[in-house]
């Protein structure tokens, strides 16, 4: 399993509060951490003084309380959490598995063991939520799948396909069918509409034409 790791196991970076505009950059691999800031200041004094940088081994960074602290004042708690959990050898292996692997593995879960999977981490959300997870589930759920639901799902989504019935799913279907023959005419249509414009323009242009003869013969009259 050791071999799913891969560096870096964490990184991330961020402004420090006010004040203090010190930027600033954690790195945790397998074998250090790397803890980088940079003070952002108007004044010359501060602008002489370059970056810093601190490497650290797992165990002493478990044990630089400084170091805590300062991570814990500009990304929080939770990352702290999270930093020194890794630091213990805590690794979450789950999280460098491929997409591909976890989509299979996530078939096997019922949907309520999904729902509660999503909100464990920003990744799980993101492949519980994939068009590629909901189609997976409706090909699970049917033994086949008619050509026109994969159409409409490519319209719809497979997420609707999945919690829709089969009424709601025959409707959906016919509309779909309606959409797909009114695109189909549409370049006709099109043509037709062109092509009733050109006439009724004529018959105007003839009509006004006609008009006019007909009042300069009648002023020829008159006159």
């Amino acid at each position: 399993m050791a071999s799913l790791l891969k560096d870096p196991l964490f990184e991330t970076s961020g402004m420090a509060p006010a004040p203090n505009r010190t930027y600033c950059y954690l790195t945790i691999t397998k074998s250090e951490v790397i803890w980088r800031w940079w003070k952002i200041s108007l004044r010359a004094v501060d602008r002489l003084a370059g970056p810093g940088e601190v490497k650290l081994s797992h165990q002493e960074m478990l044990e630089d309380k400084q170091l805590q602290g300062e991570i814990t004042t500009v990304f929080g708690q939770d990352v702290l959490d999270h930093a020194k959990t890794l630091c213990q050898g805590h690794f979450n292996y789950l999280e460098h598995l491929s997409d591909a692997l976890l989509l299979h593995i996530l078939g096997f879960l019922e949907l309520e063991d999904v729902g509660q999977l999503l909100r464990t981490s920003r990744q799980f959300w993101k492949l519980c939520q994939s068009e590629e997870y909901w189609e997976n589930a409706v090909q699970q759920r049917c033994s086949t799948l008619p050509d026109e639901v994969v159409a409409l799902a490519r319209d719809i989504g497979w997420r609707r396909i999945f919690f829709t019935n089969k009424i709601q799913l025959q409707l959906l279907i016919h509309r779909h069918r309606v959409k797909l023959q009114e695109d189909k005419n549409e370049p006709f249509l099109k043509s037709f509409r062109m092509i009733l414009s050109c006439i009724r323009t004529s018959i105007r242009l003839v009509y006004d034409h006609g008009l006019l003869w007909n009042l300069s013969g009648l002023n020829k009259i008159i006159f």
